[in-house]
């Protein structure tokens, strides 16, 4: 690790919580130098829900590649960016009764969001933004406007305008934040403007695994249709079949005007984001917001190959047995060592335990590691264990990190 602490930027963060130098991957497995094995409960975050190297995607990639093909095209017209866009229509949009304009931004989850905000204020003429507590939606400066974490929000280095922060499902016990939302809106002494659009994250990713009912999620939509506001779902963690449905949302069975999608939409983990937009709201002047790489054709060429998975409901239907598995796990950790002061949180292969024990989360963590298992912490104390392994998982495999995973609990617990 002498290389990365002496010529990287003490910005870095994964490699101090896991400190080795991996070497290979597949599957839901990494390997470093000195070919110790690990299983992953992370998947880059939520970049690699297909798992690491997927063997079509990997063949499609390398037969391109041999063939010359255009690898960098900005939003120039190409095969790989044509099947693409025709296979998501035909294969996800189509079949959900869903009516959107794709659009290709730079090619990461807070791009897409910097979209979402500029078209919403565009069309709307207005400049204020509802997000929620706890809400994550990147690093760039709009993003990080509708982001609570009050550590990333200072990193940002100037005054950041045009948000306000509601609270989201269940973030005050015994208190109705649908009727409080409300309450602003209609108030006219609120001091609350109305705004352009209302952000959310149906689970909240970073900010500790918070997933919100459907029903408060139909009341959020209830409150955009009734006073003309849009709604955005920002589905970049949460989406592309992490929560069992290819959109977080579906559950809920609503209409969002804006999706932003990143992280796994890119199927082997190449940077791919894409913004959807409904019709009637896609007002751009060509080029008013672009990126450089907003043409990666590696990209789309796994990306298509990714939507192969939900050509029909097996990969779901897959998907939530693994869920169920892990939430009993969950839940029986949480029984069974009172001393986490624990509880449950999340749906789908998007789960976790949060921990109001000061640290533990850390060190829970940490011994993990040390055990073969890569997960992360989640939440504005990093209170949460954030299980988020490739969806592609099998159920041994599962087993066998959350045999790790209790392992690493009572070490740390029996230290204590």
């Amino acid at each position: 690790m002498k290389t990365f602490e002496e010529l990287e930027s003490v910005v870095r963060s994964y490699s101090r919580g896991w400190p080795t130098v991996f070497e290979k991957s597949k599957g839901y497995k990494l390997w470093d130098i000195d070919g110790k094995e690990y299983i992953d409960f992370f998947a880059g975050a939520g970049t690699l829900n297909y798992g690491h190297n997927d063997e079509k995607m990997q063949q499609k990639l390398i037969d391109y590649i041999k063939q010359d093909g255009i690898i960098h095209s900005l939003d120039m017209g190409t095969i790989p960016r044509k099947n693409f866009l025709e296979s998501f229509q035909d294969i996800i949009l189509k079949p959900r009764n869903l009516d959107y304009k794709v659009m290709f931004p730079g090619p990461t989850g807070t791009n897409a969001v910097e979209s979402a905000l500029k078209i919403a204020r565009k069309v709307t003429g207005r400049d204020t933004v509802i997000s929620f507590t706890n809400a994550f939606h990147g690093m760039t400066v709009g993003s990080l406007s509708v982001t609570g974490n009050s550590m990333k929000r200072e990193g940002a280095g100037i005054p950041l305008h045009n948000s306000v922060f509601m609270p989201f499902d269940d973030f005050t016990e015994d208190q109705n934040s649908i009727a409080y939302l409300e309450s602003f809106l209609e108030g006219q002494g609120s001091g609350v403007a109305l705004p352009a659009a209302i952000i959310l994250e149906t689970v909240q990713g970073e900010g500790g695994i918070n997933a919100a009912s459907m029903e408060w999620i139909k009341k959020i939509e209830a409150i955009c249709k009734r006073w003309e506001i849009l709604l955005i779902i920002d589905d970049i963690q949460a989406g592309s079949g992490r929560t069992g449905t290819f959109f977080s949302f579906e559950p809920a069975d609503i209409d969002p005007d804006i999706v932003c999608l990143s992280k796994s939409i890119g199927g082997i983990g190449l940077p791919m984001a894409i913004t959807l937009i409904k019709p009637a709201y896609d007002k751009w002047t060509p080029g008013e917001h672009n990126g450089t790489f907003r043409g990666n054709n590696l990209a789309f060429i796994a990306a298509e190959e990714a939507l192969s998975n939900w050509k029909n409901d097996d990969f779901s239907k897959a998907i939530n047995k693994k869920a169920t598995i892990l939430k009993e796990f969950i839940q029986a950790m949480v029984k069974n060592y009172p001393e986490l002061k624990a509880e449950a949180r999340g749906r789908g292969l998007m789960q976790g335990i949060a921990m109001h024990v000061d640290g533990l989360a850390n060190e829970i963590c940490s011994a993990a590691f040390e055990r073969g298992l890569i997960v992360e912490t989640s939440g504005p104390n990093d209170e949460v264990v954030k299980f988020l392994p490739p969806l592609i998982i099998d159920e041994e495999g599962l087993e066998k990190g959350m045999k790790m995973l209790e392992e690493s609990i009572q070490h740390v617990l029996a230290s204590k």
